[in-house]
């Protein structure tokens, strides 16, 4: 191996990628991609995991020497009564099942909507602190840590009350920082004028416990749910996002999750080598280096 190309895949070190990046992947593919390419981390969704089985997917990163970022998701714990109270710890505790089993030190919890006809969001975020308090004794048992992640504020009223993090530090800080972390993604964080005063305040509390990697392009391409635009697409200062989380002591891989139907319809090989060079271009180059905006790909329509 020549002394550029080693320098290029140790660059790779704190790099994960998310499937949902390459979701016309299958995991077998998805190992064999990332190995190939010199990606040591994956981020993981529970659905594909469990289609694939849980143990055949342990084994399958065992054999490829891969680890998992982040499994995602847990969450949805907005509603009120005790039978889908019940439902969705024992959902919850499953995926910290799931977690434990694939050795993902990080469940992703997405807080979850508005319940059909309220309107009282302080109300659903407290429920949403109320079944971390008895999700977490089963999670630390299973060295498994809890990240909340806030979402944009579009997603409030079917998705997540859990829109800033402030919020997202307001609920995690009623616990440990071991047990219960904050996710930080760009795609739904960037907005937000408060967010470096919000990434000092999980600093200093050791509460960042994922970060993740996706771009913000106007229009946005396909809806909020599918419109993540490729690294260096749109208008998020990425870079300065990563020295910002390292400021905060983050030290785990900077996960990259686009949900495009643009990607998914391509070669996937090609969508992770064009993300590999976008990630290193737009976020860990030096600022001033080669900010020029990219040329899409030709299947690309922005």
């Amino acid at each position: 191996m020549s002394s550029s190309t080693s320098s290029m895949v140790k660059d790779l070190d704190d790099f994960a990628l998310n499937q949902q990046t390459v979701r016309q992947w299958s995991l077998p593919r998805l190992a064999a991609g990332c190995a190939a390419a010199g990606v040591r981390h994956v981020g993981l969704w529970r659905e594909p995991v469990r289609a694939y089985g849980l143990r055949a997917t342990a084994r399958l990163l065992r054999q490829y020497g891969l680890s998992v970022s982040s499994l995602c998701r847990g969450g949805f714990l907005t509603a009120p009564g005790a039978a889908a109270r019940t439902a969705a710890l024992d959902e919850n505790r499953a995926a910290v099942d799931e977690a434990a089993a694939l050795g993902a030190g990080v469940l992703v919890i997405v807080a979850g909507g508005l319940p059909s006809g309220c309107r009282d969001l302080a109300a659903a975020r407290r429920r949403v602190t109320d079944a971390l308090a008895e999700l977490v004794p089963y999670a630390r048992a299973h060295g498994v840590r809890l990240a909340v992640e806030p979402l944009h504020p579009m997603y409030a009223s079917d998705r997540c009350v859990v829109s800033t993090l402030c919020q997202a530090l307001d609920i995690a800080e009623q616990f440990t920082a071991d047990a219960v972390g904050v996710v930080v993604d760009t795609y739904h964080l960037w907005w937000d004028d408060t967010v470096a005063a919000q990434l000092a305040r999980a600093g200093q509390g050791g509460r960042v416990a994922l970060f993740q990697l996706a771009d913000w392009v106007t229009p946005l391409p396909d809806g909020v749910l599918v419109g993540r635009g490729q690294l260096g697409d749109g208008c998020v200062d990425l870079r300065w996002f990563r020295h910002r989380v390292a400021a905060a002591g983050y030290r785990g891989p900077a996960e990259v999750e686009i949900f495009n139907s643009r990607l998914w319809s391509r070669d996937g090989g090609e969508v992770l080598a064009e993300v590999l060079n976008r990630y290193r271009r737009y976020v860990l180059a030096p600022r001033g280096v080669d900010d020029g905006p990219p040329t899409p790909p030709k299947s690309y329509k922005g």
